[in-house]
């Protein structure tokens, strides 16, 4: 049975490096109706990129200088003191300076002593260094949820509220615990109706939380915690609403947001990188029948997005025009093809022995195209499959997708395609499943900004003829 009163919150770096305003905004925003609610925090916008690696670009960050031997401690110190320095934007909000700087430079000074150990052991050549890796990248990524997490208590104990700091990192518990054991060990003296809870992003576990989801891991945590604690709710707070489109390319005034939608289109809209949850981390609480809402820290009295596992628009539309420009379709030609029972077999077999999954696939009688995104797309997968064989060739493209949960209407697929040829754009490959939720359009990479602009201009608004209707709510 679900906790009635309960909802799991998790707000994300850039929205916590905006901590003065996410309080007014949301955590004290009805003074009457402040606790059941544990706030789930990601690490100050940067900080995880500057421990490990820049998301978006991969400029290597203090992990990269540990795996090399490198000036690690420096880059440690250094980040000890930008902290400190960060630590100083929030005593306006009420941070305790002197004890939040106490907390950080401590727990530094023992992450550097425990590397130091590990560096001697990967030097000994007698440990698995894979895995003393991976334990070094867990410790790094903890230690920035730490720093924002206890700030977050302390700032709010400052203002005369009782808040407790949840740590899940697993300091100094040596305890072989999976991190559902850690979540269930660490609330089962903790009262949400008593006390605002600020919850680390990162939680330690036997089974490695970064091992799969890396650096989606606070997304996982949120989820769990949702789930065990049996939440009616899970909220998503982010800095934007979840949108009809991406405002940088169809500009702030054209988009709107989306009020209602479902688990499959979360699905959909993740596949291709847009940012509203982690698939693997939605699951468990789809299944659970717990929604999700995807908030605009900064717009407090929108409701936000609703996301149900049961809900179909009443009216056929198009909710959501998105995609990505960093994919590669990759093109298997095979005279052998035609007529092969699990001939694409060989191909799944190497692309999953170099952890390359594809968004979508068009085949016909001898060929095979996968879009796969551009990270994945290693020269020696290219020759694994040149190897095996008669042609294969990949070129850079973008991918373009009309996405809805009711968008099965006679006409729609040829009125996106009208859209896209009025607009210039020749149309490489296209793919929808008879589940008709998501139209894929595989077009030139230079073409990938003014693709999403005609079929958001013509798909977001009323179909003459289609019934289809613009996305407010």
């Amino acid at each position: 049975m679900k906790n009635p009163n309960l909802r799991v919150e998790k707000i994300g770096g850039t929205s916590m490096s905006r901590f003065g305003e996410i309080v007014d905004n949301i955590i004290l925003r009805d003074k009457n109706d402040i606790y059941n609610r544990i706030y789930v925090v990601s690490a100050y916008g940067g900080v995880t990129n500057e421990l490990l690696e820049h998301k978006q670009t991969g400029q290597p960050g203090i992990y990269e200088k540990f795996k090399k031997h490198s000036d690690y401690q420096i880059a440690l110190n250094t980040l000890k003191e930008n902290l400190c320095m960060m630590n100083k934007g929030f005593v306006n909000a009420g941070l305790d300076l002197d004890d939040a700087n106490e907390f950080i430079n401590d727990r530094i000074d023992q992450a550097v002593s425990v590397l130091k150990s590990m560096s001697a052991v990967l030097a000994s050549g007698y440990v698995n260094r894979h895995e003393l890796l991976l334990a070094a990248r867990e410790l790094l990524a903890s230690l920035g949820e730490m720093h924002s997490a206890y700030n977050s208590a302390n700032i709010l104990q400052d203002r005369g509220y009782d808040s407790t700091y949840i740590d899940l990192s697993g300091w100094h518990d040596g305890r072989e615990l999976t991190i559902d054991e850690r979540i269930k060990d660490v609330f089962v003296s903790v009262d949400p109706s008593r006390t605002i809870c600020f919850a680390t992003g990162y939680a330690k576990g036997t089974e490695g939380i970064m091992r799969e989801f890396d650096r989606g891991y606070s997304e996982v945590t949120f989820s769990k915690i949702a789930v065990l604690l049996r939440a009616r709710e899970a909220v998503i707070h982010k800095e934007f609403h979840l949108s009809s489109g991406d405002p940088a390319i169809m500009g702030k005034d054209n988009i709107h947001p989306v009020c209602n939608t479902n688990f499959d289109v979360a699905d959909q809209i993740a596949d291709v990188g847009m940012e509203a949850i982690h698939p693997k981390a939605s699951k468990p609480l789809e299944v659970n029948g717990i929604p999700i809402r995807v908030k605009n820290a900064f717009e407090p009295d929108h409701e936000g997005t609703l996301i149900t596992k049961e809900y179909i628009s009443p009216k056929s539309k198009i909710e959501i025009v998105t995609g990505s420009n960093k994919v590669i379709c990759l093109e298997v030609h095979d005279t052998w093809m035609v007529g092969e029972v699990g001939f694409d077999l060989k191909i799944m077999k190497i692309l999953s022995r170099h952890k390359a999954s594809y968004i979508s696939k068009m085949t016909n009688a001898n060929t095979i195209e996968m879009i796969i995104f551009e990270q994945d797309c290693t020269p020696e997968m290219i020759k694994d499959l040149e190897d095996k064989f008669e042609t294969v060739t990949y070129k850079e493209v973008g991918i373009v997708c009309a996405i809805g949960s009711n968008i099965a209407k006679p006409g729609i697929l040829a009125y996106a395609a009208r859209a896209l040829a009025d607009a210039r754009i020749n149309i490489l490959a296209m793919s929808q499943t008879s589940r008709q939720t998501n139209m894929q359009f595989i077009v030139e990479r230079n073409q990938f900004v003014d693709a999403q602009r005609a079929l958001h201009n013509s798909l977001c608004k009323e179909i003459p003829g289609s019934g289809m209707l613009r996305g407010k709510e």
